[in-house]
């Protein structure tokens, strides 16, 4: 029993954010019933595949049922009509108007189920004038600025690693569907939710475009303490080609580290204003980095008290003692999953259940 056993979500999103949020439910018990075209949510092609199945498509959607819906038949309609009279939550990833369009919004939802909590997640939201612009995770970064310090030494932007707005939005509509919830408790009223990528983005640059927030100039990676311009929250190369992270500023690790390579005379750097004034420290962890392999960076760090992290690769990360002493990467009949990053007291060692197939069509 999950601590959402007994609530009902209809699903009817596809790829990241939308089946993020609605497996963040699906693993604390709710009802999830997928909603898919004949030809199925598009992560369940995407490769790689294990047990006959994307590993993306699993982990992104285990635990939900699956149902395959034409929402352009009479029967189609009629079918979804029955699920949303007794569901809790409605939760969709179309572009602006195409609920609308299918006669499912959220005024037509609401008037079967005036109880539903309805969230829609799009790129840009349901109203402005970039709402019906298509977009994915990389150009919602690069709209709301977060791709501008996501740079190469040169100042180019590079392609993230993370897809930080897809993410965001699961997560923030998570959270809004959960005080819908709460809220509802109170009044017995359902709510609607708009949930935008974009909007989902900004509250994570607080820490570093204080400036441009405050109508001035747009923070550049070079000069800012958290972006590459300090020496102490910093990426090194070592000898064998390989890469560690030194991962806190704090002078506390500054003096550690530098007492302990000879170089106290340094150690003022290390509140020196980020880029230039910084530069003979960076330089100097550089080349000192660059004297001993990952590996033997990572024995000699183990007495000190410094925030310092090898550079993994997902291999590794995966492999490694933390991931298996927390028990976050589960087998499950030869299949893998990532397990919940959230986890409550008292409870049984978390088990993934099976990620539905496409069930037939109605």
């Amino acid at each position: 029993m999950g601590k959402l056993s007994g609530i009902t979500v209809i699903d009817l999103s596809q790829f990241l954010p939308g089946p993020m949020l609605t497996l963040m439910m699906a693993d604390q018990g709710a009802d999830v019933i997928k909603i898919e075209p004949k030809t199925g949510d598009p992560a369940r092609q995407m490769a790689p595949f294990e047990q006959d199945q994307s590993v993306w498509f699993r982990n992104l959607n285990r635990g939900k049922q699956a149902q395959v819906i034409d929402l352009k038949s009479d029967a189609g309609r009629a079918w979804l009509t029955e699920l949303i009279a007794t569901a809790d939550v409605f939760v969709e990833g179309f572009r602006p108007g195409v609920m609308q369009r299918l006669g499912f919004d959220y005024p037509a939802v609401r008037a079967i189920n005036p109880k539903i909590i309805y969230c829609s997640i799009s790129a840009f939201g349901q109203s402005g004038p970039l709402a019906h612009h298509p977009a994915h995770d990389l150009a919602v970064q690069a709209l709301s600025g977060f791709l501008s310090v996501n740079d190469a030494t040169d100042g180019t932007p590079v392609v993230p690693g993370v897809p930080s707005a897809d993410m965001a939005a699961g997560l923030t509509g998570l959270s809004a569907v959960l005080m819908a919830l709460i809220g509802r408790e109170r009044t017995g009223e359902g709510d609607y939710v708009d949930i935008a990528m974009f909007d989902s983005m900004l509250p994570w640059c607080a820490h570093i475009a204080g400036s441009a927030i405050a109508g001035g100039e747009a923070p550049r990676s070079a000069t800012q303490r958290s972006l590459g311009g300090a020496g102490f929250y910093q990426v090194y190369e070592t000898r064998d080609g390989r890469h560690v992270a030194l991962g806190g500023r704090e002078m506390k690790f500054v003096t550690v580290l530098l007492t302990a390579l000879d170089r106290a005379d340094l150690i003022p750097l290390g509140e020196a204003d980020a880029g230039p004034a910084q530069a003979p420290l960076v330089a100097f962890l550089r080349e000192t980095f660059a004297t001993r392999t990952r590996d033997e960076w990572v024995a000699w760090f183990e007495d000190k008290d410094v925030a310092f992290s090898p550079v993994l690769d997902f291999a590794e990360a995966f492999a490694s003692e933390h991931v298996e002493t927390r028990g976050l990467l589960v087998e499950a009949g030869g299949a893998h999953h990532i397990a919940p990053a959230i986890r409550f007291a008292g409870e049984p060692d978390w088990q993934p259940q099976d990620a539905p197939e496409l069930g037939s069509a109605q």
